[in-house]
């Protein structure tokens, strides 16, 4: 018996149809991706749609323009520094809390963000600047002023070692030579910075 074409073809599995956080988190993982493989320049909504396997409509949905949803995308998937190293000493917790923000700005979101500082425009890039602050700057500060006061009691640390100033001092430097100089930021230069501007700062 002859066999119709419609009948010999095997059934399709009809994907899901993503909706709600599942598909809001496609969407954010799908801009990190484009980020790291297109830049910003290149990074378009429709592309960010492709990717996630959905509509255009669902991305606009959700986030109006591509700042917005890069922002969204950077807020969520940044690694979180949140608990300072107790390693027992001073030095020894600076550089771990060094590696940690290194490994902050080396994820995929961390990588992301760097992309957008180096090819978006000055006021394209105020629109991050929350971002990095409440990412990646605030959180550094908070724990190296912790760091810092354990120091104090121990005995380690001269008073008044939480200033700003000197609390600013290892966000300010990873930025600088990062940005400017194109640092990778070694395990060797960690410790330099440390050793030659931290410790002479704090010492008592």
């Amino acid at each position: 018996m002859a066999t119709s074409r419609w009948t010999a073809a095997p059934a399709r599995a009809a994907s899901p149809r993503r909706r709600g956080p599942v598909l809001e988190q496609a969407i954010l993982e799908a801009a990190l991706e484009q980020l790291s493989t297109v830049g910003w320049s290149g990074l378009t909504m429709e592309g960010v749609a492709t990717a996630a396997q959905t509509g255009k409509a669902a991305v606009y949905r959700r986030w109006p323009s591509k700042e917005d949803l890069v922002v969204h995308a950077l807020r969520v998937g940044l690694p979180q520094l949140d608990e300072a190293p107790g390693l027992g000493s001073v030095r020894e917790d600076l550089l771990e809390l060094c590696r940690r923000i290194r490994d902050a700005m080396y994820s995929r979101p961390g990588f992301a963000l760097r992309a957008v500082l180096h090819e978006c425009d000055t006021v394209t890039a105020e629109r991050f600047h929350d971002v990095i602050s409440e990412g990646v700057v605030n959180p550094s500060v908070r724990l190296i002023k912790e760091v810092i006061r354990r120091g104090i009691e121990r005995g380690e640390v001269r008073s008044g070692g939480t200033d700003d100033y000197v609390c600013d001092v290892i966000p300010a430097m990873l930025m600088y030579r990062s940005k400017v100089c194109g640092s990778e930021w070694s395990d060797e230069e960690f410790e330099g910075l440390i050793d030659q501007v931290m410790v002479p700062l704090l010492r008592r």
